[in-house]
C-alpha cells in the first residue's frame, strides 16, 4: 500500500553507499522507513531499509552496481512505496560546500558549481551530484535542497581556517572547511533539549566517532574549530583515513612508489587508518576483538585513543575550559570502552566517568561531582536533512527536535 499525505525524502551519498529516509510532514516530522543502497561499484549492491522502530522488513540484490543505475533502482523501489507527488522536497547531503555558507535549492547554476569543485572531492561529490541529477530528471517539479556538511563550520575565526601554505592557493579555495557538521547541528539542538540552553552554549566540546571520525570545539553554540580541514581525510586517525599527515610523509610514499594522484588518493582514503594500521580490519569492535592476540590491532585501537584524547586536550585550550563533552556516532555512542579509554588521564580537566553508567551506554556517563558532563547522544544526520529543507522551503516545525529520548531518531 502506497504511503499519502506530504513528505520529505533525504538522500545521503557516499562514494559506495546511499543511505535514505522518508519523513511525513504533518505537523511535526515522523521517520516513516530509512535504509540504504550498499557496496555500489562491488559485487553484492543490495538495498535494504527498516521501519520507524528499526526493524529491518527487507534486503533486496542489484543487477547493476554503478551509482546512477543505483539511484534508478532506488527510485522504482521508493515508486512503490510512495506516492512521489506527496514528495514536498528532497534533502541531499553535500560534503563539500567550500564558500556555500548556507543550504540551498539546487539550481542549474549550483550543479554547474558542484561540477566545477568536484576535484576538491573525488570520494563524495561526483556520487552526490550523479544522485541529484537522477532526482532531477525523474522528478524535475519537486525541490531539492543542497544541506552541506561544512555549514556548520562557517563561524570558525579566521585563526581555524588558515592553511599555513602560500597565499595564492587560498585564492583556489584551499583552506580549513570541516565537515561532520550536520551531525553537529543535531547534536547541538538536541544537547540545548535534554541539557538545557543554558549548557549547550557553554564549552562544549562534540566528538563524532566513526568509520569517519572527527571531533568540533563548540562556544556558544558556534563552531570555533575541528578537527577535519580541508578534506575528510584530515584530523583523528579513521577507519580507512589517516588523518593529520607529515608533508613529507605524502612526498615520500609518492616518490618512492611512483604513485600517481589517484593512487595516492586510494591509499589516503581507502587503505590507511585503522586499516592501514592493524592490517586486518576497519572496523573498531573486530580490533578490539584481536587487541589481545594481535599487536597491530592493539595499537591502532591505542593510536584513535591517543589522538582522540589530545584533540580533546587541544580544544579544551581553544575554547578556554570545557564544561560538556558529548560523544556520538557508531564508536561513540556503542563502545564504552574506548569512551573509558579516551577519557583516561583527563582528571585534570576535570572529566571524570562513572563506569556502570558508562557500560550501561547511559546518556550522562560522568559522575555527578565531575566538573564536566560527559553524554552520549545518538545522531541524526538524515533527521537534520529533513529539518533543513523544511526550513528553506519554510515548512514551519518548530516542534520537531525530540526531547531527549531520541524516540524517533533511533
Amino acid at each position: 500500500m502506497k504511503i499519502d499525505n506530504s513528505h520529505i525524502l533525504t538522500i545521503n551519498g557516499g562514494s559506495s553507499s546511499i543511505k535514505f529516509a522518508l519523513y511525513q510532514a504533518n505537523k511535526s516530522l515522523k521517520k516513516i522507513f530509512n535504509g540504504s543502497v550498499d557496496r555500489i561499484g562491488l559485487l553484492g549492491t543490495n538495498l535494504s531499509f527498516s521501519d520507524s522502530d528499526g526493524k529491518q522488513k527487507d534486503s533486496l540484490i542489484l543487477e547493476s552496481s554503478d551509482t546512477r543505475s543505483a539511484a534508478n533502482f532506488l527510485i522504482d523501489w521508493l515508486k512503490g512505496k510512495i506516492d512521489f507527488s506527496s514528495i514536498k522536497g528532497i534533502g541531499h547531503r553535500v560534503v563539500f560546500g567550500m564558500k556555500h555558507s548556507e543550504p540551498e535549492l539546487i539550481t542549474k547554476e549550483l550543479l554547474d558549481e558542484l561540477h566545477r569543485i568536484s576535484p576538491y572531492d573525488t570520494d563524495h561529490l561526483p556520487a552526490e551530484i550523479e544522485l541529484i541529477e537522477a532526482m532531477h530528471q525523474r522528478y524535475p517539479k519537486i525541490p531539492q535542497i543542497a544541506c552541506y556538511d561544512t555549514t556548520f563550520h562557517h563561524t570558525m575565526p579566521r585563526v581555524a581556517k588558515i592553511l599555513p601554505i602560500p597565499r595564492r592557493f587560498e585564492a583556489l579555495g584551499i583552506r580549513r572547511y570541516g565537515f561532520h557538521g550536520l551531525s553537529y547541528s543535531y547534536l547541538i539542538e538536541e544537547l540545548a533539549n535534554v541539557a538545557g540552553e543554558k549548557e549547550s552554549k557553554e564549552h562544549v566540546i562534540l566528538a563524532h566517532l566513526g568509520n569517519g571520525a572527527s571531533l568540533a570545539a563548540v562556544r556558544n553554540g558556534k563552531s570555533i574549530d575541528t578537527s577535519m580541514g580541508f578534506t575528510p581525510a584530515g584530523g583523528l586517525t579513521m577507519g580507512t583515513r589517516p588523518g593529520d599527515l607529515d608533508p613529507g610523509v605524502a612526498w615520500y610514499m609518492m616518490k618512492s612508489e611512483n604513485l600517481t594522484p589517484k593512487q595516492f588518493n586510494q591509499i589516503i582514503n581507502h587503505e590507511s587508518g585503522l586499516l592501514g594500521i592493524s592490517e586486518t580490519s576497519s572496523d573498531m569492535q573486530d580490533l578490539l576483538a584481536k587487541e589481545n592476540d594481535d599487536i597491530r590491532a592493539a595499537e591502532a585501537v591505542a593510536l584513535f585513543c591517543y589522538q582522540a584524547k589530545k584533540w580533546i586536550g587541544g580544544f579544551a585550550a581553544a575554547l578556554g575550559g570545557l564544561d560538556t563533552l558529548v560523544f556520538a556516532g557508531g564508536i561513540g555512542e556503542k563502545s564504552p570502552i574506548i569512551r573509558s579509554r579516551i577519557c583516561e588521564g583527563l582528571g585534570f580537566l576535570g572529566i571524570d566517568l562513572e563506569e556502570k553508567r558508562n557500560v550501561a551506554n547511559a546518556p550522562v556517563i560522568s559522575k555527578d561531582t565531575g566538573q564536566v558532563v560527559v553524554r552520549v547522544i545518538h545522531t541524526d544526520e538524515e533527521y537534520m536533512i529533513a529539518r533543513t529543507v523544511c526550513r528553506v522551503l519554510n515548512i514551519d516545525f518548530s516542534n520537531t527536535m525530540s526531547t531527549g529520548k531520541n524516540n524517533e531518531q533511533k
